[in-house]
């Protein structure tokens, strides 16, 4: 089962990129981030098209997150995070896949910092911990798959120097990550590639992804049922080159068969 995500940044406006690496990388499923529309104008047709079935949780113009199969029957479970700080924001959708419980999620970026914005990540942080505990006391099998918008150590970005005053790299925020991690979750991508230097994103401005002046905000956090069937993960970063591409590039990991 290949499990990936994508913040693909404006699902309409980018599907053509959506649909062309649906295609090539013919993930099982994916959790997508900033859809950046409402539900009536999710394009649950076209992804039908392209042999996925999905549901979403819309906004218009900003956040929305949404969780496409072709590996079996979605069966949601959660709609928003529980004690969601501001709940009209639309940052998180669970359901059960194929044995699989998939936990879709956007944290907040939290900028600028310090301030509101920076108050609501910290607080929004708080509540993912708490339903993540609750997941992971389920015993279930669980992927937490996402935006994480945090940037855990300093192998996760280039030149960390300049990061320190950013929300995505402050010291509470990196602080709430290892929280997260502690309670006994495996990050996929740094499990197989403890030593490499990835990246998930790469800013439009001054020419970043050039230069591999990137960011791993993008992760895949595996419940304790589920590392041991952990084979492969990477990152389709050959994607953020591409005409009109989001910002982002998709993460995937596979896991054999129970």
């Amino acid at each position: 089962m290949k499990i990936a995500t994508f913040n693909v940044n404006g699902i309409n406006g980018r599907l053509p990129v959506l649909l062309r690496w649906l295609a090539e990388a013919a993930p099982d499923i994916v959790c997508l981030q900033e859809l950046k529309t409402p539900a009536a104008k999710f394009p649950a047709a076209a992804l039908a098209d392209a042999g996925y079935q999905a549901v979403c949780l819309g906004q218009p113009r900003w956040n929305g997150v949404a969780i496409l199969s072709r590996a079996g029957t979605i069966h949601e479970t959660q709609r928003g995070l529980p004690h969601d700080p501001d709940p009209t924001q639309s940052r998180y959708l669970e359901a059960a896949i194929g044995g699989v419980i998939i936990a879709a999620l956007y944290l907040p970026n939290g900028n600028p910092r310090p301030g509101p914005r920076f108050d609501y990540k910290l607080t929004w942080f708080e509540a993912l911990i708490a339903r993540a505990q609750f997941l992971m006391n389920s015993d279930a099998p669980v992927v937490l798959a996402g935006d994480f918008n945090v940037m855990p150590t300093d192998r996760d970005v280039y030149k960390p120097e300049r990061w320190i005053e950013d929300a995505l790299f402050a010291p509470e925020v990196r602080a709430a990550f290892a929280r997260l991690i502690a309670q006994g979750w495996t990050d996929a991508l740094r499990h197989v590639h403890p030593d490499a230097t990835l990246y998930t994103f790469w800013d439009y401005l001054r020419d970043a992804y050039a230069r591999d002046a990137g960011l791993r905000i993008d992760h895949l956090l595996l419940s304790p049922a589920l590392v041991a069937r952990l084979s492969a993960a990477g990152v389709d970063r050959h994607v953020r080159g591409w005409d009109k591409a989001s910002d982002h590039a998709p993460t995937w990991i596979v896991l054999d068969d129970a």
